[in-house]
């Protein structure tokens, strides 16, 4: 059983975490993973977030379906099944420390793109690019849930309308998720307690989910990223620092 001085943080986190994703259309991975890595483990966090995430793409898409452009994400999902496997086996074999580092410096280096704001104009991608962005987001997707990152700047860079931007993602998320859930199943990663920790979960999560989608109507979009970016680059930065001190 989960201790409630445990359970009360990790409700904590998933409730900001799913405000930030419903709002926004993503960051739901990228705000909880360092946090619950501190407080859970990335094997545990993993599969935890990947459930959840996909449970809010399904309840963001249910409501937004109309907006997405299913057809903008196609070779990106195709792209992201050959790079999955990749991500598992990563997740299994790589020393948690050693994943915390990567998945630090992953985090800092994106809360600081979005920080600096590049100004990018929308251009016609090669296909292999489309592939290669989709690849790369399969592997961050299978080992620690944080396929986000990569589609979010790729979608930056085709110039995805800012209307149906957030639904757009959600068009990407729940296939990728779905196919990340039954990559974590059949690696044995769904666990009693990560079970347990979704049900609590759940309702929180709805909470957080309704909350965020009011949010997303009225809050200065602007004002609120900056925060969020500034908050994942100091995570990023912390799981980094303490994961490289343990190391040492």
């Amino acid at each position: 059983m989960i201790s409630i001085s445990l359970l009360i943080p990790i409700l904590a986190v998933l409730l900001v975490s799913s405000f930030v994703r419903s709002s926004l259309g993503f960051g739901d991975a990228v705000i909880a993973m360092p946090l619950l890595a501190f407080l859970i483990g990335i094997r545990t966090a993993t599969p935890l977030i990947a459930l959840l995430a996909t449970t809010t793409a399904v309840t963001i898409l249910l409501k937004n379906w109309r907006q997405a452009d299913f057809r903008s994400t196609l070779h990106l999902v195709l792209a992201s099944l050959a790079g999955i496997p990749f991500g598992l086996l990563f997740l299994k074999q790589v020393p948690e420390n050693t994943m915390k580092i990567i998945l630090g410096s992953i985090i800092a280096f994106y809360g600081i793109f979005n920080l600096l704001n590049p100004q990018l104009h929308a251009i016609r991608l090669p296909r292999i690019v489309t592939w290669l962005f989709g690849f790369i987001a399969g592997i961050l997707g299978g080992a620690y849930n944080t396929n986000g990152p990569p589609i979010v700047i790729y979608g930056h860079l085709r110039g995805w309308p800012p209307a149906s931007f957030r639904a757009t993602l959600q068009g990407y998320f729940l296939p990728a998720g779905f196919l990340i859930l039954a990559g974590h199943g059949l690696s044995g990663f769904w666990t009693s307690r990560v079970i347990q920790l979704y049900l609590f979960a759940f309702p929180v999560v709805m909470l957080g989910i309704f909350l965020g989608g009011a949010a997303n109507k009225r809050m200065p979009r602007r004002r609120f990223a900056g925060v969020i970016n500034a908050a994942l680059v100091i995570m990023g930065l912390l799981l980094l620092a303490r994961s490289t001190a343990a190391i040492l």
